[in-house]
């Protein structure tokens, strides 16, 4: 008896992506009809344009579009998306030279249900298009207007173009914004360099569902315009900033803690707090679980210890170039990290081997660690090794002490591990990037981008999931690039960027046994003759993504070739 059709969408969407539907749909007609019903998220690039229409019918409860690495005409494609009839709830347009006002007027005639928008890195964004976004989408609940690209706002001398203030992001544009979007939930004001505490004043005064704030890099809102905000907005999770304590700490902000009773997650990088900042956060007893103090200064161990004996139940911690911190300083604080599953110690240079090892045995519910930049390769291992199979994730770069024992060890005690980024550790070599791939057999993601030891990497097993592999700048050659090539067959990026050892001989046993292959990076791989892209790109269809050697460029009738092939080759 045949399965019932609910009975494969509830099964199919255990699947954690989109992209693992693709073979899926290749079984049958049945499962390509439902694997179409079932996709709600679509990316959208330059060789994306020519099958748009085509996409928008076949799967017709996208609720997610994102434009990525795409140069055509924005509102073009917006029109064109109006007229589609999705039930389109979120919309990123981040990243575009000009900010598609005519493309968005058009999707809200037709679609005003969207709830998420995603303008940032976006140019020439001025007050007049917030207020177009809050009258386009009243029911937005999540909107991202961060770092706005403003480079032409300003004369040769630095100074701020008089005529060009019209076209930046103030107060207005934020007030205007705020009074049409009542059920505003999230916003991130980051980089708009023009905004005050006003603009705080109209989010907390309007928006009384808003739950988090994002405002690094806003010069002129004040610690008085935080506090304010912590203050009157109640339903405050979230909020991110930094330059905080320049040149001191304002009394009201200290004591506006005490009033953010729902904050759940605190980011305060690049600030000059104090010891007693961190304590009236401590005794604020907050619902905290997520706290950044990257790259910050002027606290100390005593002030650390306190907060975070207030605060067990940390999930997420980042104390990122807290450079008092050593081995027995992260013995001390481990027994307050019973509940984290993220930390970040990278920039602390006195963190040796015994903190890496100690924090696995002692932390049981740790899957990510980062400790890029410390002093990882120095001094023993603690005698009591703990296995531990909830890490999933090890980020070691920029380690020069850093060796294969120490490789050897960290496979044993995460035999679970899926992503290891060694970038830049001169004293691996691949004997200890094999044991590490031996061991453990989910890895998905590698990268050894200039690794100076690794000079091959030639496998005599499989890699069934490795999907990701960063090999910049190694001296792998054709032999071992085949062998990449037949061991992992679910390979979908590679990066080989100045690998000068490899030929076209070593690309060809990559594209003929990696069926899944999405992007490949080519750059200053100088023996590949630029001839042989075409054959790449017609022999394997999923490839999206090429770069190509440098000095080789494409001619137009070559760029639409590929483009009308779906994949963007891109100069090297």
């Amino acid at each position: 008896m045949e399965l019932p059709e609910e009975c494969w969408e509830s099964i199919f969407s255990f699947l954690e992506r989109h992209r693992y539907f693709e073979p899926l749909s290749l079984v049958c007609k049945r499962f390509l009809s439902i694997t179409n019903h079932l996709r709600r998220s679509l990316t959208i690039t330059d060789p994306t344009l020519e099958s748009l229409p085509h996409l928008l019918l076949r799967f017709p409860n996208l609720t997610t579009i994102a434009f990525r690495d795409f140069h055509g005409n924005l509102d073009s494609v917006l029109s064109l998306i109006s007229q589609s009839g999705l039930p389109l709830t979120s919309l990123d347009v981040s990243c575009h030279k000009c900010f598609p006002l005519l493309g968005l007027k058009c999707l809200a005639s037709k679609i005003r249900i969207l709830t998420e928008l995603n303008c940032s890195n976006i140019g020439s964004l001025k007050d007049s298009d917030l207020i177009e976004i809050g009258n386009c989408f009243p029911s937005l609940e999540v909107v991202d207007i961060s770092y706005p690209d403003h480079g032409c706002g300003f004369s040769p001398n630095g100074s701020l173009d008089s005529k060009s203030f019209s076209g930046l992001v103030t107060d207005y544009g934020i007030l205007g914004l705020a009074s049409s979007l009542r059920r505003l939930r999230k916003i991130d004001l980051s980089g708009n360099t023009f905004i005050t505490d006003q603009a705080l004043v109209s989010l907390s005064s309007n928006c009384m569902f808003l739950t988090e704030i994002g405002i690094r890099d806003c010069d002129f809102i004040t610690q008085n315009g935080i506090a304010l905000a912590i203050r009157k907005t109640g339903n405050l999770k979230s909020i991110f900033m930094n330059g905080i304590g320049i040149p001191s700490i304002d009394v009201c902000f200290l004591g506006s803690f005490s009033y953010a009773r729902s904050l759940c997650e605190l980011d305060l990088s690049n600030s000059f707090i104090s010891d007693e900042l961190l304590c009236l956060v401590a005794e604020a007893n907050l619902p905290l679980n997520k706290l950044v103090l990257s790259r910050c200064f002027c606290f100390t161990f005593d002030g650390i210890y306190f907060l975070l004996s207030k605060y067990q139940s940390l999930a997420y911690l980042d104390l990122e170039g807290a450079n008092f911190l050593n081995d027995e300083s992260i013995i001390e604080l481990a027994k307050f990290f019973g509940n984290l599953t993220f930390i970040n110690l990278s920039l602390c240079s006195k963190l040796t081997n015994s903190t890496l090892f100690n924090l696995m045995g002692n932390c049981p519910l740790l899957t990510i660690i980062n400790m890029e930049r410390t002093n990882l390769g120095v001094e023993a291992f603690p005698a009591a090794i703990v296995v531990n199979p909830r890490v999933k994730s090890l980020h070691l770069g920029w380690n020069n002490n850093l060796n294969d024992e120490c490789m050897k060890m960290a496979s044993y005690v995460c035999p679970n591990l899926e992503v290891l980024d060694v970038t830049y550790c001169s004293d691996i070599t691949e004997e200890g990037i094999l044991e590490v791939l031996k061991s453990c057999v989910q890895i998905r993601c590698l990268e050894i981008s200039r690794c100076q030891g690794v000079n091959n990497l030639e496998l005599d097993f499989e890699l069934p999931k490795l999907e990701v592999l960063q090999a910049e700048g190694l001296a792998i050659n054709d032999e071992g690039l085949a062998s990449i090539g037949k061991r992992c067959g679910r390979l979908s990026r590679l990066n080989l960027e100045g690998c000068l050892n490899v030929t076209a001989r070593g690309v060809e046993g990559v594209i003929v046994n990696c069926k899944a292959l999405k992007e490949m990076n080519l750059r200053w791989c100088n023996n590949v003759s630029v001839d042989i892209v075409a054959w790449m790109v017609l022999s394997r269809p999923s490839l999206r993504k090429i770069t190509l050697p440098c000095g080789s460029v494409p001619t137009a009738n070559q760029r639409n070739f590929f483009l009308r092939h779906g994949c963007l080759v891109c100069q090297g």
